[in-house]
């Protein structure tokens, strides 16, 4: 005669059912939790040095010019056309389904202050957090601009160190501004 608390082989195999189920049900809703907390999913994004940084298959960037008198001489206002509609495809490109006012700015890869062109292959969602984030690559972008309106940088150069490491880049500007007088 078995006990209620014997230990037999159709209980434990009933136990290990039920750990299993429970660590994919753990599993599953920890994914839920990410992707409403941080309203991205990862696999949409590369990382780097604390930066989140956009998909290359996705936005591999668009250059529209590269020649420095132009970009200095010209008003962004006129190549900058993107819709709401065109925004709401680059969410869904990246897999974000919702999100608030203010996470997320639908940003060029290659400013259209440095060259760039206003189309979908050189938008992104970038997010705000965690930092640095949106703002402090908009800083970045100012910087960059003035180092080729000043002949320090071209355009070309600028345009292909924001695409390929635009962290290392931001450290430059850093170090460059802590070492000016």
């Amino acid at each position: 005669m078995t006990g209620p608390w014997e230990r037999t082989p159709v209980r434990v195999g009933l136990e290990i059912l039920l750990y299993v189920g429970l660590g994919v049900f753990i599993a599953a809703l920890a994914l839920v939790c990410a992707h409403l907390v941080l309203g991205q999913e990862s696999s949409h994004y590369r990382h780097r040095d604390g930066w989140v940084l956009p998909d290359t298959l996705l936005t591999p960037g668009a250059v529209r010019e590269t020649v420095a008198a132009k970009i200095c001489g010209t008003s962004t206002k006129a190549f900058r056309h993107t819709t709401e509609a065109t925004k709401r495809r680059v969410y869904e490109e990246y897999g974000i389904l919702s999100h608030h006012e203010g996470q997320y700015e639908i940003d060029h890869l290659i400013p259209l202050e440095l060259g760039g062109k206003d189309t979908i292959t050189d938008l992104w969602p970038e997010p705000a957090l965690p930092q640095p984030g949106f703002h402090q690559k908009d800083v970045l972008e100012n910087w960059l601009h003035a180092q080729i309106c000043t002949g320090v940088l071209s355009a070309d150069s600028a345009q292909r160190w924001i695409v390929h490491d635009f962290p290392g880049a931001y450290r430059a500007m850093v170090k460059a501004k802590a070492s000016a007088p």
